[in-house]
């Protein structure tokens, strides 16, 4: 035989391991990580938290989350990109991480390559939270008590270029409204300065805003789906006020780059089952979120069509993150 057929023999029993290793079920054995880009008590936290109990016992390892905060989500988005792709740590990917921040900041990666799309969990709608001591009941009300005090009022987000950001910055240009943001680490470190009174109020979740909601330590004026919702039916959409706005966020699973297709299987696996059961349907639903089953294929092309709706809207807005 020539050389050339003879070499490729030789390495043939060398690649069976990793052949096989790539093809079968892929078993965690230690602790899996899972990034949380946002600060605690936030919406990306609870569904973080929410899904890791889920997983642990189906995957048979602990599933640990880990907040890494800042960059309205690209520090934690960064930490995933530079890990190893091994399936030992993952993300909580939603709308602001691979959405919005590749749309207006300049990010060292992109989450829309440098990442591997598992699986979609659940949409969250938004809801616009004000100071219980503002002498406004309803969106109307708001509005005319902004635009009365000419850009001098202020309102939080989890971050420069977070959803929670974009979300109340669509709502004020669509609105004709001029507010100052003030960005923090997380919308649930924002929340003591609107309670306070020191902020006028945000655009937060409605899985981190709810309790607050509930407890009456601040007033909800509108929720930013197309409908109102049945969690808060009291509260209507804001699109009855703002034509044509509604935005939903979105929570996901994803990974480094280059994850193997078995790893990439097993988890998608683990959540699908996680999201098929009644429980924790009814779990996320009480938190206001919706349940997203859907492929890793179809979780990859939502993600894109997200980005590319944001897209659209910068440069139809000029709407950027400083």
């Amino acid at each position: 035989m020539h050389r050339r057929q003879i070499l490729p023999l030789l390495a043939a029993p060398a690649l069976l391991p990793a052949m096989a290793r790539a093809s079968s079920p892929w078993v965690p054995d230690r602790a899996i990580r899972l990034i949380a880009p946002f600060a605690a008590g936030g919406a990306a936290d609870i569904i973080s938290r929410m899904i890791a109990e889920e997983l642990g016992p189906l995957l048979g390892q602990q599933v640990i989350v880990e907040n890494r905060t800042g960059a309205g989500g690209a520090v934690g988005t960064e930490a995933t990109v530079r890990a190893r792709p091994d399936g030992y740590t993952l993300m909580t990917a939603s709308q602001a991480t691979h959405g919005i921040n590749p749309v207006i900041a300049r990010l060292g990666f992109d989450p829309g390559t440098d990442t591997t799309p598992i699986a979609n969990v659940a949409g969250v709608p938004a809801v616009l939270l004000v100071n219980n001591d503002l002498p406004v009941r309803s969106f109307p009300d708001f509005a005319a008590f902004v635009r009365a005090r000419g850009g001098q009022l202020s309102y939080g987000s989890a971050g420069i270029g977070s959803s929670t950001h974009m979300t109340m910055a669509l709502l004020l240009h669509m609105a004709g409204l001029d507010m100052v943001h003030v960005p923090y680490r997380g919308s649930a470190l924002a929340m003591p300065d609107i309670i306070a009174g020191r902020l006028v109020g945000m655009t937060d979740t409605i899985a981190s805003a709810l309790p607050f909601v509930r407890d009456n330590r601040v007033r909800a004026l509108g929720v930013s789906t197309a409908r109102r919702l049945a969690v808060l039916p009291e509260v209507p959409a804001l699109g009855e006020f703002v034509p044509r706005y509604e935005v939903l966020n979105w929570y996901g699973i994803s990974g480094p780059a280059g994850m193997p297709a078995n790893i990439v299987a097993a988890l998608h696996g683990a959540v699908s089952t996680a999201l098929a059961r009644p429980g924790f349907q009814q779990r996320l639903q009480a938190a206001g979120m919706e349940p997203l089953p859907m492929s890793s294929a179809d979780y990859a092309a939502y993600i894109a069509r997200d980005r590319a709706q944001w897209t659209e809207l910068v440069r139809a807005t000029g709407l950027r993150a400083e």
